[in-house]
């Protein structure tokens, strides 16, 4: 297995994990029959933005780079939001 190869394994999982996130949030919309955001729809934006940058650098691309860099800021922001939130505003 070529590190090229191995690589394109990353970049692929990265963009699942990211696809992910929307299908966790269109789930659980439909589930509470409003429009919600689930608080593993930032776990799965974190993991799969941090994925795609790993791959973006790999890649010497910087524009995908600094977009995959801006985005983790705004995850990791809305994470520790939530985790500042009192118990009962938590999102299931």
């Amino acid at each position: 297995m070529t590190a090229n190869t191995i690589w394109l394994g990353i970049g692929f999982l990265g963009q699942l994990l990211f696809t992910s996130r929307f299908l966790v949030q269109w789930i659980a919309s439909e589930r509470a029959r409003r429009s919600i955001v689930p608080l593993a729809f930032w776990w799965f934006s974190l993991a799969g933005g941090a994925t795609l940058l790993a791959y973006a650098i790999w890649r010497r691309d910087p524009v995908f780079a600094i977009g995959q860099a801006s985005g983790l800021v705004i995850y990791i922001r809305n994470l520790m939001l939530i985790g500042r939130a009192p118990r009962l505003e938590k999102p299931a």
